[in-house]
């Protein structure tokens, strides 16, 4: 047996927000560590509102007691936007949502991607069972979130995608983005306001902050088929009223938990060129997350 001392210096990873305090960030890839057996530690990188690029750019440039460099970090709210702009290169899913929640710290040049979108669709094809293929989704909001998912989404070919937004306009700019996209999977893609988005999809996905703000979700229960699949972007009791919604107008409810799993596995393969099981660790996620609330 190796001595702990002959062990490889573990590569140093984190999660840059504001806030991050309470993300599950590290105790996911803490376990996708163990896992795979990868040489990884993961942190927590608070980022004041005006100094992202600053608290990065020195937690890439330091060195760790004990421990390897810093080769890259997740990005969270409300820095995707700005993390894109510290890349030399994009993925083509970062370069379409012009949103990043994950760098990699290359010597030639950092490398941004977006794994969110791919993390939605296996979450709700893998773990949910409901085919994206074919189905009337409804995407609601239309900022970062949405941003990072849209673009999976559409390549997962669902015969019409509506983007309903408060502000229309910022709908029909990202609906303009992925238009070219969606032609190619053959999606009809359009853009429509809260109170007009239409009625009797099945699938309803929750990109607003609404549900982190305790707000009342903001679109109709007639945009629920009985028995579609409606999912938020959140989780935990930030979830509950969203979930309570969906069950009241005969939808599966589901939370954010499975898509904050699945991506974070994508940016694990991002960073470490494997993919780790997801299945046991998204079961003690909500095992850990259900031992909370009660």
């Amino acid at each position: 047996m190796k001595d702990r001392a002959d062990a490889p210096a573990r590569d140093r990873y984190a999660v840059a927000g504001h806030p991050v305090e309470h993300s599950r960030s590290p105790s996911i890839h803490a376990r996708f560590a163990a896992l795979t057996g990868e040489p990884v530690d993961y942190g927590r990188l608070p980022c004041p509102l005006d100094g992202f690029a600053a608290t990065v750019r020195a937690f890439a440039a330091s060195t760790g007691a004990g421990l390897g460099p810093a080769r890259g970090c997740n990005v969270t709210v409300p820095f995707k936007f700005e993390a894109v702009t510290l890349a030399a290169g994009l993925t083509p899913r970062a370069a379409l949502a012009q949103a990043a929640n994950t760098l990699r710290f290359d010597a030639e040049g950092w490398q941004a991607d977006n794994t969110d979108g791919a993390g939605l669709v296996r979450d709700i094809t893998v773990h949910a069972g409901v085919a994206l293929q074919g189905a009337r989704l409804l995407l609601v909001g239309a900022g970062g979130a949405a941003s990072g998912v849209l673009g999976p989404l559409l390549e997962a070919g669902p015969q019409r995608l509506v983007l309903a937004n408060r502000s229309p306009d910022k709908a029909r700019t990202l609906v303009d983005r992925h238009a070219a996209l969606a032609a190619q999977h053959g999606v009809a893609l359009h853009a429509a306001p809260l109170d007009a988005c239409g009625d009797g999809f099945d699938i309803v996905v929750n990109a607003t902050a609404a549900s982190l703000a305790g707000a009342a979700v903001p679109v109709s229960g007639r945009v629920l088929h009985p028995g579609a699949l409606a999912l938020d972007m959140m989780y935990g009791p930030a979830a509950q009223g969203f979930l309570h919604w969906a069950a009241a107008h005969g939808a599966h409810g589901r939370d954010g938990l499975g898509m904050l799993v699945e991506q974070a596995a994508e940016s694990f393969r991002f960073w470490r060129g494997m993919r780790p099981p997801t299945d046991a660790v998204l079961a003690e996620l909500r095992a850990a997350v259900a031992g909370e609330s009660t």
